[in-house]
């Protein structure tokens, strides 16, 4: 009788072993090769996209506190740009301030500046860009009527529209501290001589035809209300050229009527100022 010999439990236990170490619980070992290979580089990406994101946030944080430096530079800009506005605004008032006082200064001194107040000087400057022909200078306080504002060709009569341009000018010199000024008229001609017979009756010389026209101007201030006490004429003939006598248009400028305004102590001419009464 034969009998079968049963196999030992270490046997057994190693070959369970054997077949575990095969088939790895079911799954390929290649393939559980390949996910360990995977984890790693899935690892390793997460790793990265960490330092990347790291390195973004600190460039966020950089660009805000530079957003934040930039708007404190430009409030500080602002700041300084207000202040810099503030003081030429400062400087333009002083400018106006001093150049006040400079026309105040010439206005001051006497019959070789502008006796005439800012005000009145203002007033003239705007009748000369109103009335073409007629000037005005501010240094000096003188006005200027060419011929041809106030008479016809070798006449002394005033022409009818002159009339609003003197009116004018008598009111200015009639208003506030301008009453207090006295008034020098002198006419002037060119260096021909007058020829026309019915001129000649009048005005035989042209001292006879500068007088007369600055007599018939002073006339005229009288009856606009300017006292007589303040006004005074004189004819200089053609001895007081404002221009070379070599064409039509020198002679023009030479044929005119200027009239001075006089601070109250003012000596012209041998006038008394004491004997002017405002």
């Amino acid at each position: 009788m034969l009998f079968q010999r049963t196999p030992s439990k270490s046997l057994l236990a190693l070959a369970i072993l054997v077949g575990l170490s095969g088939c790895c619980c079911g799954v390929p070992k290649s393939q559980y090769r390949m996910s360990q290979i995977n984890a790693a580089r899935l690892h390793e990406q997460g790793q990265m996209l960490a330092g990347q994101l790291n390195e973004a946030q600190q460039l966020a944080n950089q660009m805000a506190m530079d957003r934040q430096q930039l708007e404190q530079a430009n409030a500080d800009m602002a700041n300084r740009l207000n202040l810099a506005n503030q003081r030429v605004d400062n400087l333009m008032a002083e400018r106006e301030n001093v150049h006040g006082k400079y026309r105040d200064l010439l206005a001051s001194t006497g019959q070789n500046g502008n006796p005439l107040s800012n005000d009145a000087s203002r007033r003239l400057e705007e009748l000369a860009r109103r009335f073409p022909g007629f000037e005005f200078d501010p240094k000096t306080g003188v006005s200027r009527f060419d011929e041809t504002i106030l008479f016809d060709s070798g006449s002394d009569v005033l022409r009818q529209d002159s009339a609003q341009l003197l009116r004018e000018f008598s009111n200015i010199m009639n208003d506030n501290e301008a009453r207090r000024l006295n008034i020098l008229v002198v006419g002037h001609t060119d260096d021909q001589p007058i020829n026309k017979g019915p001129t000649r009756a009048k005005h035989p010389t042209n001292w006879h035809l500068s007088t007369n026209r600055a007599n018939s101007v002073v006339l005229q201030l009288t009856k606009l209300g300017i006292n007589d006490t303040r006004l005074g004429s004189a004819g200089y003939s053609m001895y007081q050229p404002v221009a070379a006598n070599t064409d039509g248009r020198g002679r023009q400028q030479n044929r005119r009527v200027e009239i001075f305004v006089l601070a109250p102590d003012a000596a012209v001419a041998g006038w008394d100022p004491a004997t002017s009464r405002r």
